[in-house]
């Protein structure tokens, strides 16, 4: 995974650690296969290791998105309000089958910052249609949010 996000450090730290695991489980397994409390254990902890391993990068989340926010009528008041939030957007016109005119807004988000600009659009704009995906690069300096500039012992690591 952060590979494709374009973060090959993070990915190398992170696999030495996951053989390491893996070899020593391994180990202890194969060298006893007739104890299938150990083989339980082994498949046991794989799958409670691979729920961890995802709440863990939700925890750390690496990386930006694109959030679209689809909407018939005025969006005036949304990109005031998110704009003082300090996410900066881009609108494009369209139309929709059940409207004539429909508004798209595009932003390039941290991650970090997803669960606080959902919580916004839940709260305030319940009838706002969105998506989201992963952004796997995008241009160096380019200033999409209103952040500190990241340390760079944290952002050889992607973070």
């Amino acid at each position: 995974m952060y590979i494709s996000k374009g973060h090959a450090n993070l990915a190398a730290c992170v696999g030495i650690v996951k053989t390491g695991v893996w070899l020593i489980s391994t180990g202890l397994v194969l060298t006893n296969l007739t104890d299938y409390w150990n083989l339980f254990t082994y498949l046991a902890g794989y799958g409670i290791g691979t729920l961890l391993g995802m709440q863990i990068e939700n925890m750390i989340s690496i990386g930006h998105v694109i959030v679209r926010l689809i909407m018939p009528g005025d969006p005036q008041p949304v990109i005031s309000n998110l704009s003082k939030l300090g996410y900066g957007m881009t609108r494009i016109e369209g139309q929709g089958s059940f409207t004539n005119t429909v508004n798209i807004i595009f932003m390039i988000v941290p991650r970090t910052e997803l669960g606080r600009l959902l919580g916004v659009i839940s709260k305030e704009y319940p009838y706002i249609l969105y998506t989201i995906e992963d952004v796997r690069n995008i241009k160096d300096g380019a200033r999409i949010f209103y952040k500190d500039p990241r340390c760079k012992i944290l952002g050889f690591f992607g973070l």
